[in-house]
């Protein structure tokens, strides 16, 4: 009686991740047609394909958004009328305009600190300092000593300075409403205010992101051990251009069928009920060359993470498993014009082969394949 031989394919129901970088497999043999397993004449499988040996990567694919880093919202710092605004897509660097209320300027300097009051002479903290180290690095505080941290007579003279050059009174003091603190050179993603609005404090005025860019996505919280902070990837953009970067972040929980990875994420894929429910971890990737990266904002990429690897092993590819007849896996050796089941156990899966161990397995020997 001519042997029969399960072929595996493309029909492992569930490869699923557990620790250690081993995987459990549930497996269900697809037949061919009339519900025939494939099979050549003789028992020879229709196709074969060498036992590898080399290091192999538990590295997947997942789908992203490129974006920028660490959105935020800006605020009006005082009420007015909304009199220019920055325009969409604009970088703004330290003094330069966010927008204006009332015909006055909001002008963006550098510092963690957010502007939380009015500065003046005799005024400490660490928004003092901010103010003095921005003075200093725009040429109006030659002489400040930034890190003591005291509005000073010093202060309230580059203060001036800094005042004269825009136009504005020479007050000597900072208010509120002058000046808005950020990382860094900000970039414009969208208003929340058009001219004429009456933004009033604490409303919206722009959405404002920095200028490196990044890409989010989200991998599902089962998948995110291949996830870490530091690991290289590789980014496809759009029109085929591959750049390389590393994880910067592998965030909380989001929420599920939320495909854009959180703030920035932006653009389709969210899909309506009924969609995947699995709990999603948010990860951020920033690129090893930023300023090479040319797409558009929001464009969709894919991203490579290298995940695990395994040094040396023996491989196959994974549609030349074999489920046996009394249980586990094989392969069908292929030697001399006959073909033999050899038992193996299943390591590491990654990019379309599979580790195997078996004792009569050899680097070059010929497993079958069949046709797809």
């Amino acid at each position: 009686m001519r042997k029969r031989v399960k072929w595996l394919l493309g029909s492992l129901a569930a490869v699923l991740a557990v620790s250690g970088g081993g995987y459990a497999v549930i497996a269900h043999p697809q037949r061919g047609a009339g519900g025939q397993e494939q099979r050549e004449a003789g028992g020879l499988p229709p196709a074969t394909a060498p036992v590898q040996r080399g290091d192999l990567s538990s590295g997947l694919q997942v789908e992203g958004t490129l974006g920028y880093a660490q959105e935020r919202k800006l605020n009006a710092g005082g009420p007015g009328v909304l009199t220019w605004v920055a325009a969409e897509g604009s970088a703004v660097e330290r003094d330069g305009k966010l927008y204006e209320v009332n015909g006055r300027a909001v002008r963006l300097m550098y510092g963690s600190t957010p502007m939380y009051r009015p500065l003046k002479s005799g005024d400490k903290g660490e928004d003092v300092k901010q103010l003095k180290r921005n003075l200093q690095a725009l040429g109006y505080g030659t002489g400040l000593d930034p890190e003591d941290g005291v509005f000073t007579a010093g202060t309230a003279t580059a203060v001036k300075r800094w005042q004269k050059a825009h136009k504005a009174a020479e007050t000597g003091e900072v208010g509120k409403e002058d000046i808005a603190f950020a990382s860094g050179p900000q970039r414009v993603r969208k208003s929340d205010s058009a001219v004429g609005d009456e933004p009033g404090p604490g409303k919206p005025v722009l959405t404002v992101t920095g200028t490196e860019r990044i890409v989010r996505f989200q991998i599902d919280a089962a998948k995110a051990g291949a996830a870490k902070a530091g690991d290289p990837v590789t980014v496809r953009l759009p029109g085929g251009v591959t750049a390389t970067g590393k994880i910067d972040s592998v965030g909380g929980t989001a929420a599920p069928d939320d495909k854009n990875g959180g703030a920035g994420g932006g653009g389709g894929g969210g899909g309506g009920g009924g969609g995947d429910q699995k709990a999603k971890v948010e990860v951020s990737v920033t690129f090893d060359k930023p300023a090479e990266v040319n797409a558009p904002d929001q464009s969709p990429v894919t991203v490579g993470l290298t995940g695990e690897t395994r040094k040396g092993v023996l491989s196959v590819p994974v549609n030349a498993l074999l489920a046996l007849a009394g249980g586990g896996f094989g392969v069908q050796v292929v030697e001399d014009g006959r073909a033999r089941e050899v038992q193996v156990e299943l390591g590491m899966f990654g990019n379309g082969r599979v580790e195997v161990t078996g004792g009569a397995l050899e680097e070059g020997m010929q497993v079958g394949i069949p046709t797809l």
